[in-house]
C-alpha cells in the first residue's frame, strides 16, 4: 500500500525554468491578439466566434507551441470533433448530467482515435450542452473561432527570429 502512495510524491524533477522575457511576450502578444479578434469578431458580426475554451486553446498555441496538441489539426480538428460528439449527444439524448460526462469521455477517444486531441476541446461538448447549441454551432463559433486563432498562430508563432509553427498539419 505505501508503493502505491510513493507514485503521488512525484518524481523529484525540478520545476520546469521560466520561459525568455521574448518567449513571454510574444505569448502574451498572440493569445491578447487571438481572443481580442474571436471576441470583436463576435460584436462586429453579431454572431458567435467565441467561446471560453478558445483561451485555453490559446494556452497550448502560444505558449507551447510546439507540443502535439497545440498544432493545427488538434486544435480546428480538435474542437470540431468533440463539437460533433457534443451535439449529437445533446440533440439524440439531452443535456442531463450523465449524458454531459458521456459527451466528454466521448469525445476525448474520438479526438484520440482521429489523432486530433486538444485538451481545451474538451470542454467544447459541455458549452455545446450547456447553451443547448444547434448544428450551426459547428461552424460559428467552433470553426471560425479555432481559424482565427490558427491564423494568428502562424502569424505571431513565425514572427521571432527561430520562430516554427507548426510542426505538422
Amino acid at each position: 500500500m505505501r508503493a502505491h502512495f510513493q507514485k503521488y510524491s512525484g518524481k523529484g524533477q525540478a520545476l520546469p525554468p521560466v520561459p525568455k522575457t521574448d518567449k513571454l511576450v510574444w505569448a502574451w502578444i498572440g493569445a491578447c491578439i487571438a481572443i481580442a479578434a474571436t471576441a470583436g469578431l463576435s460584436n462586429w458580426a453579431n454572431a458567435p466566434f467565441f467561446m471560453a475554451p478558445f483561451g485555453a486553446s490559446c494556452v497550448l498555441v502560444f505558449a507551447a507551441p510546439n507540443v502535439p496538441l497545440a498544432q493545427p489539426r488538434n486544435l480546428v480538428l480538435g474542437h470540431l470533433v468533440a463539437g460533433f460528439v457534443g451535439l449529437a449527444i445533446f440533440h439524440t439524448l439531452g443535456n442531463d448530467w450523465i449524458y454531459m460526462g458521456i459527451a466528454v469521455a466521448t469525445a476525448i477517444t474520438a479526438m484520440q482515435l482521429t489523432r486530433t486531441l486538444h485538451a481545451p476541446a474538451g470542454a467544447t461538448p459541455l458549452v455545446v450542452m450547456l447553451e443547448q447549441a444547434d448544428w450551426s454551432f459547428l461552424v460559428t463559433p467552433i470553426l471560425s473561432g479555432a481559424l482565427v486563432i490558427l491564423l494568428v498562430g502562424l502569424v505571431v508563432n513565425n514572427l521571432p527570429k527561430g520562430g516554427h509553427y507548426p510542426e505538422y498539419w
